[in-house]
């Protein structure tokens, strides 16, 4: 079984764990790879900060942590 978004993990964490997530915060529009706000963010944080559809974006972290 693969692993569940852990919602206390921060995007950093996120992307270096599965990198295959990258892909998904940049088609996003979101400039969290190398921000050093990314090592604080959780992905409720970022939903927020970018104003984004939250359960959109973590069906598509989900998909790609299972990729």
């Amino acid at each position: 079984m693969k692993p569940a978004l852990d919602e206390d993990m921060t995007m950093d964490d996120i992307m270096r764990e599965w990198p295959a997530t990258i892909r998904v915060v940049l088609d996003h529009g979101m400039l969290c790879v190398g921000c050093p706000i990314a090592s604080f963010h959780t992905v409720e944080d970022a939903v927020k900060e970018h104003a984004l559809d939250g359960d959109r974006f973590r069906h598509a972290i989900e998909d790609a942590m299972r990729a």
